[in-house]
């Protein structure tokens, strides 16, 4: 009896490493369940990876076929890029599904070759593109560009032979669009249990380097982006402070706000209780986050908020650290008031100093959260369970054209 051949699917991405993000981690998580289920993933990035003549690169011992760029082209161009490299590497590979992911700029390309090759496609929306330029500045809700996206976004999901999205909130907002609820798969964000130590005391030669020892420290690990909310955490951290006199703020990383933040810092003279640390080497963040008592998670009330999950509160839980967190629908998702972390109302810093001090006041029961929180991933939000709900997917997608595959089953 002969083998049954590994299933092949061709990723279509936005970007990859060596470049580092919440859309980069994700992406290696998936792909190594998927190579662990023994399917054979083939990995194309867009002109978004940067310019580049370079067709193929490795790193860390994964191969990413590029999409060569100019700095100068247009997003028609970059499109009709990605369409060209994704048709040579179908010819080359002949791929059993071709699976896009977000931005809607990979979708079409994905769409129109995979038309004109009979190869399914599969559409992985991880955010609104629409909503993604509002949050970056480029335009604003219900504008004319607003709405040209989000029909461009539809246009994808409604002619896709199979949608994935990583989250209810994001699963809502395409059926809105018109989308049958069966066609639409929520493929979690999740964490590598195994990789995250749990409970691991902070290392007291970096708490005397930062200045931290017998302190109470709130901090964020992340980019610096508007939408995160760290000014209220600042704020409320400065109205606190009286009350409070050993709390401390560590906020590693950096990011669009981080001069701002600095210059918010100076204006409420609270620079003497103010770390910021920089971006620091991706392997020594876990050391930083056992810096912090108490994670801040402070997030706006915007669309994307509202719509997305986090991954960073699944690291946190993973941990064993507790977090606080604001109430939009994305951390609503992942934290259980009480239970799993804390939830403030979003969007004042008034009300931010005021779960601090709740979350303060319960330090008796953080160890139960602690644990709490790591069975939580433990048992729902691990990367093997997420991507077992891949193979039905695949399979409605190849049904979609008239094929199937051995290695699906049934």
């Amino acid at each position: 009896m002969s083998a049954v051949s590994p299933l092949k699917v061709l990723h279509v991405l936005d970007h990859s490493l060596p470049l580092h993000s919440g859309y980069t981690f994700r992406t290696l998580a998936l792909l190594r369940e998927q190579r662990k289920r023994g399917w054979d993933t083939l990995h194309l990035t867009s002109p978004k990876q940067g310019a580049d003549t370079a067709l193929e690169s490795q790193v860390d011992g994964w191969t990413f076929y590029r999409t060569p760029s100019s700095a100068q082209d247009g997003l028609l161009t970059q499109m009709r890029q990605t369409a060209a490299r994704l048709r040579q590497l179908v010819d080359q590979h002949r791929p059993d599904v071709i699976h896009a992911h977000s931005p809607v700029l990979n979708a079409l390309p994905a769409l129109w070759v995979g038309r004109a090759t009979g190869v399914p496609v599969v559409y992985e929306m991880r955010a609104s593109w629409e909503d993604a330029a509002v949050d970056h500045g480029t335009t604003t809700e219900g504008s004319l560009r607003y709405r040209v996206s989000r029909a461009l976004e539809s246009f994808a999901l409604k002619r896709a032979d199979a949608v994935t999205t990583i989250c209810e909130g994001l699963r809502g907002d395409i059926l809105s669009r018109g989308l049958a609820a069966e066609a639409v798969t929520v493929i979690p964000n999740a964490v590598d249990v195994e990789s995250f130590q749990f409970g691991v005391a902070a290392d007291p030669a970096l708490r005397r380097e930062l200045g931290l020892e017998g302190c109470t420290v709130l901090g964020f690990a992340g980019s610096f982006y508007k939408y995160e909310g760290l000014h209220l955490v600042i704020e409320a951290l400065a109205a606190l402070r009286s009350r409070h006199p050993s709390l401390r703020l560590l906020l590693v990383g950096g990011g669009p706000e981080e001069e701002r933040l600095k210059a918010q810092v100076a204006a409420l003279g609270v620079g003497d209780i103010v770390r910021f640390t920089g971006r620091v080497p991706h392997a020594q963040v876990a050391r930083y986050y056992e810096q912090i008592d108490l994670l801040c998670y402070a997030r706006l009330p915007i669309r994307l908020t509202e719509l997305v999950t986090p991954l960073k509160p699944l690291e946190a839980m993973a941990q064993g650290r507790v977090l606080l967190a604001s109430d939009v629908g994305g951390h609503r998702e992942l934290i259980r008031d009480g239970h799993t972390g804390y939830l403030c109302p979003a969007g004042s810093a008034q009300e931010w100093a005021a779960g601090v001090e709740r979350a303060l006041a319960g330090q008796a029961q953080w160890d139960q959260i602690r644990r709490q929180g790591r069975a939580f991933v433990e048992t729902e939000r691990t990367w093997r369970n997420s991507v077992a709900r891949y193979p039905e997917v695949y399979r409605r997608a190849l049904a979609r054209q008239g094929r199937s595959h051995a290695a699906l089953g049934a």
